[in-house]
Protein backbone atom coordinates (compact mmCIF):
# COMPACT_ATOMS: atom_id res chain seq x y z
CA UNK A 1 0.00 0.00 0.00
CA UNK A 2 1.34 3.45 -0.83
CA UNK A 3 1.05 6.71 1.47
CA UNK A 4 0.98 10.15 -0.41
CA UNK A 5 2.39 12.60 2.01
CA UNK A 6 2.93 14.48 -1.52
CA UNK A 7 3.30 18.20 -0.70
CA UNK A 8 2.03 19.48 -4.19
CA UNK A 9 -1.20 18.03 -6.04
CA UNK A 10 -3.47 16.91 -3.63
CA UNK A 11 -4.48 13.04 -2.41
CA UNK A 12 -8.41 12.86 -3.44
CA UNK A 13 -10.48 10.13 -2.14
CA UNK A 14 -10.54 6.46 -3.97
CA UNK A 15 -14.14 7.27 -4.33
CA UNK A 16 -13.48 9.98 -6.10
CA UNK A 17 -11.15 8.92 -8.37
CA UNK A 18 -13.53 6.08 -9.29
CA UNK A 19 -15.99 8.26 -10.52
CA UNK A 20 -13.80 10.58 -12.20
CA UNK A 21 -12.34 7.87 -14.26
CA UNK A 22 -15.34 6.70 -15.27
CA UNK A 23 -16.27 10.31 -16.28
CA UNK A 24 -13.11 10.40 -19.18
CA UNK A 25 -14.54 7.41 -20.39
CA UNK A 26 -18.68 8.23 -20.18
CA UNK A 27 -19.75 11.32 -18.55
CA UNK A 28 -23.47 11.26 -17.15
CA UNK A 29 -24.06 8.30 -19.59
CA UNK A 30 -23.71 11.27 -22.48
CA UNK A 31 -21.66 8.84 -24.51
CA UNK A 32 -18.81 11.65 -24.18
CA UNK A 33 -15.92 11.75 -22.14
CA UNK A 34 -15.82 14.47 -19.64
CA UNK A 35 -12.97 15.84 -21.09
CA UNK A 36 -14.54 16.56 -24.47
CA UNK A 37 -18.40 18.14 -23.87
CA UNK A 38 -18.98 21.77 -24.29
CA UNK A 39 -18.48 24.16 -21.22
CA UNK A 40 -21.65 25.24 -22.36
CA UNK A 41 -23.43 22.04 -22.57
CA UNK A 42 -26.04 21.92 -20.17
CA UNK A 43 -24.36 18.95 -18.42
CA UNK A 44 -21.42 20.75 -17.61
CA UNK A 45 -23.73 23.87 -16.71
CA UNK A 46 -24.84 22.18 -13.62
CA UNK A 47 -21.27 20.57 -12.75
CA UNK A 48 -20.53 24.56 -12.58
CA UNK A 49 -23.39 25.21 -10.58
CA UNK A 50 -23.45 22.40 -8.02
CA UNK A 51 -19.60 23.32 -7.38
CA UNK A 52 -20.37 26.59 -6.63
CA UNK A 53 -23.72 25.78 -4.69
CA UNK A 54 -20.68 23.55 -2.60
CA UNK A 55 -17.79 25.80 -2.04
CA UNK A 56 -20.90 28.30 -0.64
CA UNK A 57 -23.02 25.79 1.69
CA UNK A 58 -19.12 24.05 3.23
CA UNK A 59 -17.80 27.85 3.72
CA UNK A 60 -20.84 29.46 4.55
CA UNK A 61 -19.96 32.34 2.13
CA UNK A 62 -22.52 35.42 2.42
CA UNK A 63 -24.60 36.36 -0.76
CA UNK A 64 -22.69 39.28 -1.35
CA UNK A 65 -19.00 37.32 -2.21
CA UNK A 66 -18.69 36.08 -5.78
CA UNK A 67 -17.32 32.66 -6.30
CA UNK A 68 -15.37 32.57 -8.94
CA UNK A 69 -13.52 29.36 -10.89
CA UNK A 70 -10.35 30.94 -12.52
CA UNK A 71 -7.33 29.10 -14.13
CA UNK A 72 -3.69 30.45 -13.67
CA UNK A 73 -3.25 29.21 -9.98
CA UNK A 74 -2.51 31.22 -7.08
CA UNK A 75 0.50 32.82 -8.76
CA UNK A 76 -1.59 34.31 -11.21
CA UNK A 77 -3.40 35.71 -8.49
CA UNK A 78 -0.60 37.40 -6.84
CA UNK A 79 -1.18 40.07 -9.56
CA UNK A 80 -4.85 39.93 -10.21
CA UNK A 81 -5.49 40.81 -6.81
CA UNK A 82 -3.55 44.14 -7.09
CA UNK A 83 -4.37 44.34 -10.68
CA UNK A 84 -8.59 44.99 -9.32
CA UNK A 85 -7.95 46.38 -6.04
CA UNK A 86 -5.17 48.53 -5.34
CA UNK A 87 -5.82 51.64 -6.92
CA UNK A 88 -3.48 54.24 -8.67
CA UNK A 89 -0.93 55.59 -6.49
CA UNK A 90 -2.14 53.18 -3.14
CA UNK A 91 0.54 51.01 -1.58
CA UNK A 92 -0.71 47.42 -0.02
CA UNK A 93 0.62 45.68 3.24
CA UNK A 94 1.98 42.10 2.89
CA UNK A 95 2.98 39.68 5.88
CA UNK A 96 5.96 38.21 4.85
CA UNK A 97 6.17 34.28 6.03
CA UNK A 98 7.86 32.10 3.58
CA UNK A 99 8.27 31.46 -0.06
CA UNK A 100 4.94 32.25 -1.40
CA UNK A 101 4.08 35.01 0.79
CA UNK A 102 7.64 36.40 -0.61
CA UNK A 103 6.15 35.93 -4.41
CA UNK A 104 3.42 37.42 -3.56
CA UNK A 105 4.42 40.61 -2.74
CA UNK A 106 6.92 40.60 -4.99
CA UNK A 107 4.46 40.60 -7.77
CA UNK A 108 2.25 43.02 -6.31
CA UNK A 109 5.18 45.43 -6.04
CA UNK A 110 5.30 45.51 -10.38
CA UNK A 111 1.97 46.43 -10.10
CA UNK A 112 2.00 49.59 -7.09
CA UNK A 113 3.76 50.51 -3.76
CA UNK A 114 4.23 47.56 -1.42
CA UNK A 115 5.08 47.54 2.43
CA UNK A 116 6.16 44.43 3.63
CA UNK A 117 5.00 45.08 7.64
CA UNK A 118 6.75 41.78 9.17
CA UNK A 119 8.70 38.94 8.40
CA UNK A 120 9.94 35.54 10.14
CA UNK A 121 12.95 35.40 6.96
CA UNK A 122 15.33 36.35 9.85
CA UNK A 123 14.79 32.51 11.35
CA UNK A 124 14.19 30.79 7.91
CA UNK A 125 10.03 31.15 8.37
CA UNK A 126 9.84 28.99 11.11
CA UNK A 127 7.03 30.88 12.80
CA UNK A 128 4.52 33.58 12.18
CA UNK A 129 5.39 37.30 13.02
CA UNK A 130 2.93 38.23 16.32
CA UNK A 131 1.73 41.59 17.43
CA UNK A 132 1.54 42.87 13.69
CA UNK A 133 0.10 46.72 12.95
CA UNK A 134 -1.91 47.19 9.56
CA UNK A 135 -1.41 50.31 8.66
CA UNK A 136 -4.87 52.35 8.61
CA UNK A 137 -3.70 53.90 5.21
CA UNK A 138 -2.97 50.82 2.74
CA UNK A 139 -5.22 49.73 0.41
CA UNK A 140 -5.47 46.03 1.88
CA UNK A 141 -3.41 43.43 3.59
CA UNK A 142 -2.56 40.69 2.08
CA UNK A 143 -1.16 37.43 4.00
CA UNK A 144 -0.53 33.57 3.40
CA UNK A 145 -2.43 31.27 5.88
CA UNK A 146 -0.44 28.18 5.70
CA UNK A 147 3.49 28.25 4.29
CA UNK A 148 3.69 24.54 2.94
CA UNK A 149 7.44 24.97 2.65
CA UNK A 150 8.08 25.81 6.02
CA UNK A 151 5.67 24.21 8.29
CA UNK A 152 3.64 27.35 9.75
CA UNK A 153 0.06 28.26 9.66
CA UNK A 154 -1.91 31.24 10.11
CA UNK A 155 -4.61 30.42 12.33
CA UNK A 156 -5.90 33.57 13.67
CA UNK A 157 -6.74 36.42 11.37
CA UNK A 158 -4.57 39.76 12.46
CA UNK A 159 -6.40 42.50 13.64
CA UNK A 160 -7.17 45.39 10.84
CA UNK A 161 -9.43 47.73 9.49
CA UNK A 162 -8.75 47.55 6.20
CA UNK A 163 -9.95 45.27 3.32
CA UNK A 164 -7.69 41.78 3.97
CA UNK A 165 -6.77 39.10 1.70
CA UNK A 166 -5.53 36.26 2.37
CA UNK A 167 -3.73 32.99 0.10
CA UNK A 168 -5.40 30.06 2.08
CA UNK A 169 -3.95 27.11 -1.11
CA UNK A 170 -3.00 24.87 1.07
CA UNK A 171 -5.49 25.20 4.20
CA UNK A 172 -9.16 25.79 2.57
CA UNK A 173 -11.55 23.34 3.61
CA UNK A 174 -9.40 21.56 6.40
CA UNK A 175 -10.91 24.12 9.26
CA UNK A 176 -13.58 26.21 9.69
CA UNK A 177 -13.17 29.78 8.89
CA UNK A 178 -15.60 33.20 8.62
CA UNK A 179 -15.80 34.11 5.06
CA UNK A 180 -17.27 37.17 6.10
CA UNK A 181 -13.84 38.36 7.91
CA UNK A 182 -11.80 38.31 4.66
CA UNK A 183 -13.08 40.81 1.42
CA UNK A 184 -10.74 38.18 -0.69
CA UNK A 185 -9.59 34.36 -0.65
CA UNK A 186 -7.77 32.88 -3.29
CA UNK A 187 -6.40 29.10 -3.48
CA UNK A 188 -5.64 26.69 -5.66
CA UNK A 189 -7.01 23.62 -5.82
CA UNK A 190 -4.51 21.22 -5.52
CA UNK A 191 -4.55 20.60 -2.09
CA UNK A 192 -7.31 20.26 -0.32
CA UNK A 193 -9.69 21.08 -3.17
CA UNK A 194 -9.11 19.43 -6.25
CA UNK A 195 -7.00 18.54 -8.93
CA UNK A 196 -4.22 21.23 -10.43
CA UNK A 197 -5.70 23.59 -13.09
CA UNK A 198 -8.62 25.79 -11.59
CA UNK A 199 -8.03 28.27 -8.93
CA UNK A 200 -11.18 29.58 -6.20
CA UNK A 201 -11.50 33.05 -5.84
CA UNK A 202 -14.46 34.00 -3.22
CA UNK A 203 -14.13 38.00 -3.09
CA UNK A 204 -16.61 40.39 -1.79
CA UNK A 205 -18.83 42.31 -4.31
CA UNK A 206 -17.94 45.95 -3.25
CA UNK A 207 -14.43 45.45 -3.91
CA UNK A 208 -14.92 44.51 -7.33
CA UNK A 209 -13.42 47.23 -9.48
CA UNK A 210 -12.29 49.51 -6.98
CA UNK A 211 -8.89 50.25 -8.28
CA UNK A 212 -10.01 51.99 -11.05
CA UNK A 213 -7.27 50.46 -13.26
CA UNK A 214 -7.67 50.11 -17.13
CA UNK A 215 -6.69 46.37 -16.28
CA UNK A 216 -7.06 43.30 -19.68
CA UNK A 217 -10.74 42.18 -19.18
CA UNK A 218 -9.19 38.96 -18.78
CA UNK A 219 -7.59 39.73 -15.41
CA UNK A 220 -10.73 41.77 -14.40
CA UNK A 221 -12.54 39.61 -11.67
CA UNK A 222 -15.93 41.50 -12.76
CA UNK A 223 -15.98 39.90 -16.14
CA UNK A 224 -15.49 36.37 -14.49
CA UNK A 225 -18.41 37.23 -12.01
CA UNK A 226 -20.70 38.65 -14.76
CA UNK A 227 -20.24 35.66 -16.41
CA UNK A 228 -20.59 32.96 -14.19
CA UNK A 229 -16.43 31.62 -14.32
CA UNK A 230 -17.51 31.68 -18.54
CA UNK A 231 -15.84 34.37 -19.57
CA UNK A 232 -13.04 32.09 -21.31
CA UNK A 233 -13.18 27.84 -21.45
CA UNK A 234 -13.07 26.83 -17.76
CA UNK A 235 -10.63 24.40 -16.65
CA UNK A 236 -13.61 21.81 -17.21
CA UNK A 237 -12.03 18.51 -15.77
CA UNK A 238 -10.79 20.52 -12.49
CA UNK A 239 -13.75 22.07 -11.52
CA UNK A 240 -15.55 18.77 -12.08
CA UNK A 241 -13.05 16.69 -9.91
CA UNK A 242 -13.15 19.47 -7.30
CA UNK A 243 -16.86 18.93 -7.53
CA UNK A 244 -16.77 15.22 -6.45
CA UNK A 245 -14.12 16.30 -3.95
CA UNK A 246 -16.39 18.79 -2.28
CA UNK A 247 -19.75 16.35 -2.47
CA UNK A 248 -17.83 13.91 -0.65
CA UNK A 249 -16.41 16.42 2.21
CA UNK A 250 -20.36 17.48 2.22
CA UNK A 251 -21.07 13.58 2.92
CA UNK A 252 -18.24 13.44 5.89
CA UNK A 253 -19.60 15.97 7.63
CA UNK A 254 -18.20 19.35 6.05
CA UNK A 255 -15.54 21.34 7.19
CA UNK A 256 -16.53 21.01 10.85
CA UNK A 257 -15.97 16.95 10.90
CA UNK A 258 -12.68 17.28 8.69
CA UNK A 259 -11.25 20.05 10.86
CA UNK A 260 -11.63 17.59 13.76
CA UNK A 261 -9.65 14.75 11.90
CA UNK A 262 -6.95 17.05 10.87
CA UNK A 263 -6.90 17.74 14.40
CA UNK A 264 -6.25 14.56 15.36
CA UNK A 265 -3.67 13.50 12.47
CA UNK A 266 -1.74 16.13 13.37
CA UNK A 267 -1.30 15.81 16.87
CA UNK A 268 -0.59 11.95 16.54
CA UNK A 269 2.21 13.12 14.01
CA UNK A 270 3.47 15.94 16.10
CA UNK A 271 3.58 13.63 18.83
CA UNK A 272 5.83 11.24 17.96
CA UNK A 273 8.31 13.91 16.38
CA UNK A 274 8.41 15.16 20.08
CA UNK A 275 8.44 11.67 21.83
CA UNK A 276 10.88 10.37 19.44
CA UNK A 277 14.80 11.26 19.76
CA UNK A 278 15.96 10.91 16.13
CA UNK A 279 13.24 13.94 15.21
CA UNK A 280 12.95 17.39 15.54
CA UNK A 281 10.36 19.82 14.85
CA UNK A 282 11.27 22.97 13.02
CA UNK A 283 8.22 24.77 13.54
CA UNK A 284 7.19 26.87 16.23
CA UNK A 285 4.94 25.26 18.63
CA UNK A 286 2.41 27.34 18.50
CA UNK A 287 2.96 27.77 14.61
CA UNK A 288 2.54 24.41 14.05
CA UNK A 289 0.81 23.66 10.56
CA UNK A 290 -1.58 20.66 10.60
CA UNK A 291 -1.15 20.38 6.39
CA UNK A 292 2.19 20.89 6.68
CA UNK A 293 4.29 19.24 9.19
CA UNK A 294 8.04 19.69 8.84
CA UNK A 295 10.75 17.97 11.14
CA UNK A 296 14.80 16.46 10.83
CA UNK A 297 17.23 14.81 12.04
CA UNK A 298 20.85 15.32 13.53
CA UNK A 299 22.63 14.41 10.48
CA UNK A 300 22.41 13.60 6.93
CA UNK A 301 23.25 9.66 7.15
CA UNK A 302 20.49 9.52 9.49
CA UNK A 303 17.94 11.24 7.14
CA UNK A 304 18.71 9.37 4.05
CA UNK A 305 18.97 6.01 6.17
CA UNK A 306 15.18 6.80 7.16
CA UNK A 307 14.06 8.01 3.56
CA UNK A 308 15.09 4.77 2.24
CA UNK A 309 12.92 3.22 5.39
CA UNK A 310 10.41 5.14 4.21
CA UNK A 311 10.02 4.30 0.60
CA UNK A 312 10.37 0.43 1.82
CA UNK A 313 6.87 0.72 3.70
CA UNK A 314 5.67 2.73 0.81
CA UNK A 315 5.52 6.13 1.96
CA UNK A 316 5.47 8.83 -0.39
CA UNK A 317 6.71 12.42 -0.80
CA UNK A 318 7.82 13.11 2.40
CA UNK A 319 11.58 14.39 1.66
CA UNK A 320 11.59 18.12 2.49
CA UNK A 321 11.74 20.91 0.77
CA UNK A 322 15.51 21.97 -0.43
CA UNK A 323 14.69 25.49 1.41
CA UNK A 324 14.79 23.21 4.69
CA UNK A 325 15.76 20.03 4.16
CA UNK A 326 15.01 17.23 6.37
CA UNK A 327 11.56 15.74 6.20
CA UNK A 328 7.41 17.62 4.85
CA UNK A 329 4.66 15.36 5.98
CA UNK A 330 2.06 17.13 4.01
CA UNK A 331 -1.49 15.67 6.03
CA UNK A 332 -4.37 17.20 3.75
CA UNK A 333 -7.99 16.03 3.67
CA UNK A 334 -7.28 12.75 2.12
CA UNK A 335 -5.32 11.40 3.90
CA UNK A 336 -6.17 9.13 6.61
CA UNK A 337 -5.21 8.26 9.91
CA UNK A 338 -3.59 5.01 8.93
CA UNK A 339 -1.45 6.71 6.43
CA UNK A 340 -0.13 8.80 9.23
CA UNK A 341 0.30 5.59 12.16
CA UNK A 342 2.12 4.06 9.00
CA UNK A 343 4.53 6.82 9.01
CA UNK A 344 4.67 6.94 12.91
CA UNK A 345 5.38 3.16 12.75
CA UNK A 346 8.32 3.99 10.43
CA UNK A 347 9.72 6.46 12.26
CA UNK A 348 9.32 4.07 15.48
CA UNK A 349 10.76 1.25 13.80
CA UNK A 350 14.00 3.28 12.86
CA UNK A 351 14.22 4.16 16.34
CA UNK A 352 14.31 0.48 17.48
CA UNK A 353 16.75 -0.51 14.95
CA UNK A 354 18.80 2.71 15.71
CA UNK A 355 19.36 2.41 19.47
Amino acid sequence: MKHNFGAGPCILPKEVFQEASQAVIDFNNTGLSILEISHRSKDFEQVMQEAEELVRELLNVPQDYSVLFLQGGASQQFAMVPMNILPEGGKAAYLDTGVWATKAAKEASNIGAVEIIASSSDKNYNYVPKGISVPSDVSYFHYTSNNTIYGTEVFEKPNTLVPTVVDMSSDIFSRVINVSDYDLIYAGAQKNMGPAGVTLVIVKNTLLGTSNRKIPTIFDYRSHAKAGSMYNTPAVYSIYVSMLNLRWLKAKGGVEVIEQENIVKARALYDEIDRNPFFTGTAALEDRSRMNITFVMDTAEQEAAFLELAKERGLIGIKGHRSVGGFRASVYNALSITSVNALIDAMREFEENNK
